[in-house]
């Protein structure tokens, strides 16, 4: 059988607030539910293209979060970002990250974006090979830091 069969892809709202904090939660091992209410309201409002929750079972399994650019730092209005991809760690690995970013890039397409951006640890050898494998190349941005 199918492990896609039966999911299904919706918008994701701050009703899920619940299902998120569960998801970040038996992944990260802490719950951040205050965290999740301030993103959770602000998705809301602040982007082109909403983000998406895949269900199956009346069940939120995986959610994705994107957003598009302003102008910020010379990045034209045509990129989106993937921001986070999280998914119940009992169907890592069975195509719900992949359907969903998926869907969030066909999103960015319809709205007249021309490229994705996506924030990788250099060290995150999974994600780095998820992303990879989706498509995803170096880009030419530079990640600046200082410590404080």
């Amino acid at each position: 059988m199918d492990a896609l069969e039966g999911v299904k892809l919706r918008v994701l709202t701050s009703k899920d607030l619940d299902a998120i904090t569960e998801i970040d939660n038996q992944i990260f091992k802490r719950p951040r539910r205050d965290y999740w209410e301030t993103r959770l309201a602000h998705l809301e409002i602040a982007s082109a293209v909403p983000s998406i929750a895949a269900e199956k079972d009346g069940e939120v399994i995986g959610f994705i979060i994107g957003s598009t650019s302003g102008w910020e730092y010379g990045i034209p209005e045509s990129v989106g970002y993937i921001d986070t991809i999280g998914v119940l760690p009992q169907w890592h690995g069975k195509g719900i990250s992949q359907l969903l970013l998926k869907e969030m890039l066909s999103m960015f397409k319809k709205v007249g974006l021309e490229t994705a951006y996506v924030y990788v640890h250099w060290k995150k050898w999974d994600l780095l090979r998820f992303f990879d494998k989706a498509g995803f190349k170096r880009g030419e941005m530079l990640n600046l830091e200082k410590a404080l």
